[in-house]
């Protein structure tokens, strides 16, 4: 356990003091998020690179708590990649297409490195499939779940908390120190993003969020006890998740391009009942960590057990897309 306490705390105190110097770097070369009067609506312009504090203190911590085998160094690799993606992003030089391409090349390294959905009832061309689907997933839920301060970073935060959680459970030890690094880096980045926010991470950072807990959560084993709890995933990162299907869901019908913004995501929604930013995102970090202890007695219980309960948590998801979509933004 001294390893973890070790990886926690060295990236947690790498990210409080490279998160101001980050802050710092964006103001003096201008890399700023300035209100629009539309969706951004902050007082003044917040700074970006929030994400490469992130990585930096991610890695720093990395290089002294484990080794760099093949899988880790494709981890690295790959999350390296999608960070430059995300900081040239940032500057808004990139089309949607390039940087869904930017993606899949850094999905394909993962795979490259023996990262990737195994599941043994399934073909090896369709897992590969799967893995590309679901990395695309969650690399742009957290991206677009990015809407509120605190609520992406926070979200990635409990979710890590979590699989180190299972990671414990099942012995796999590396799982839960890169796990456990990912959480302390979050937590001193979230320490300024906090509403009001200091500092944002911009999609660099959001991106390497989504990418690194896709990947964590196919490392982990869910399956020793019944095959239904390889659902687990969809659970531990299903804040990202629903909102990322009910914001398509939404802007489908409405006929608006995904990769535009709009008020349609739950928490904006949410302000309307009315609560205030804050409580959203506490909210949200609640159902993250409940569906995360669900996630785990989904491994523990009996198979017709564990569907049943996957199933009254979709139920309940669909109620509350439901009753949020009644919810008029525009007002």
């Amino acid at each position: 356990m001294l390893i973890y306490l070790l990886a926690f705390v060295l990236a947690t105190s790498l990210s409080l003091y490279g998160v101001p110097l980050a802050r710092e770097a964006a103001i003096k070369y201008k890399i700023m998020d300035f209100p629009d009067k539309r969706l951004k609506k902050q007082k003044e312009p917040v700074p970006y690179l929030g994400g490469l504090a992130i990585y930096i203190s991610f890695l720093l911590t990395s290089a002294f708590t484990y080794e760099f085998r093949d899988e880790i160094l494709g981890i690295i690799l790959a999350g390296t990649l999608i960070l430059l993606l995300g900081l040239i992003d940032d500057f808004g030089v990139l089309t949607p297409k390039i940087k869904i391409a930017g993606q899949l090349i850094a999905i394909f390294v993962l795979i490259r490195s023996g990262i990737m959905i195994k599941l043994v009832f399934l073909p090896y061309w369709f897992q590969i499939f799967m893995t590309f689907i679901w990395l695309l997933g969650t690399i742009n839920a957290f991206n677009i779940i990015d809407v509120m301060d605190g609520l992406s970073a926070g979200t990635g935060f409990f979710a890590s908390i979590i699989i180190f959680s299972i990671s414990l459970i099942v012995r796999n030890e590396e799982l839960a120190t890169i796990s456990i690094t990912l959480a302390g880096s979050l937590l001193g980045f979230l320490w300024y993003n906090f509403n009001p926010a200091k500092i944002y991470m911009g999609d660099a950072g959001s991106m390497f969020i989504g990418l690194m807990l896709g990947a964590l959560t196919m490392i982990g084993s869910y399956t020793k006890v019944n095959s239904v709890a390889s659902l687990a995933p969809i659970l531990i990162l299903g804040v990202p998740i629903f909102d990322t299907l009910f914001v398509s869901y939404i802007r489908y019908r409405r006929g608006i391009s995904i990769f535009l913004g709009s008020h349609d995501h739950f928490a904006l929604r949410m302000r309307k009942i009315p609560l205030t930013d804050r409580q959203v995102v506490v909210l949200s970090y609640l159902v993250t960590i409940l569906l995360g202890v669900s996630a785990i007695a989904m491994m523990m219980v009996k198979r017709n057990i564990a569907a049943i309960l996957f199933l009254v948590i979709s139920v309940i998801m669909l109620v509350i897309a439901a009753i949020l979509k009644k919810i008029d933004t525009e007002r």
